[in-house]
């Protein structure tokens, strides 16, 4: 009777041991996926700083006295690119905000310049912002069904017991600030 009883507790220990196991790493797995979809994020919105200062030389050859739209574009995209180098995914989401805001600036002034608006250069670049725009959106999507994935994980027993003792933590998802609801207005 020994025997069994010693048995059922191997098995047992095994079951829980596989149990754990295979619980922290999926854990781990869905944390590296939010880490992928948020560098997706980060690369398109790189993919938009680069294309801001041909935005702006283009806009500066039209509409050489709007020197305040162009600077607030040219200081929204520098901010963006110190909360890049920061690391800091908080202060990134909130310079990406404020880089959106900026830009629906610059494009409400194009309405002012039919010559600008025509441009075939200012058009392609509208163009590429527009596709960029439609990245971002995607991407921020995809990284928040990821941390939803993950949060409800870390949450839903018995794998939040795993998480508690491995210390895994929730992670934030993508909020966008009020009046930042929609990409830059780049249809004319």
């Amino acid at each position: 009777m020994l025997g069994k009883s010693l048995i059922a507790v191997v098995v047992l220990l095994l079951a829980v041991g596989v149990f754990v196991w295979s619980t922290h790493n999926k854990l781990v797995v869905l944390r590296n996926r939010i880490a992928n979809a948020l560098a997706q994020v980060e690369v398109q919105l790189q993919r938009r700083l680069d294309l801001v200062p041909n935005l702006v030389e283009t806009v500066k050859g039209y509409a050489k006295h709007e020197s305040q739209t162009l600077e607030s574009v040219v200081e929204a995209r520098q901010r963006m690119v110190a909360a890049q180098q920061s690391g800091d995914t908080r202060a990134q989401l909130e310079a990406d905000s404020g880089l959106t805001a900026a830009l629906r600036s610059l494009f409400a002034l194009s309405e002012r310049y039919p010559d600008l608006k025509a441009s075939t250069n200012f058009q392609q670049l509208q163009s590429q912002l527009a596709e960029t725009e439609d990245k971002i959106s995607y991407m921020r999507q995809s990284f928040n069904d990821t941390v939803m994935a993950y949060n409800n994980r870390l949450q839903v027993f018995p794998s939040n017991v795993v998480a508690a003792l491995f210390k895994f933590e929730p992670h934030d998802s993508y909020v966008a600030d009020s009046g930042a609801q929609s990409a830059p207005g780049v249809d004319f």
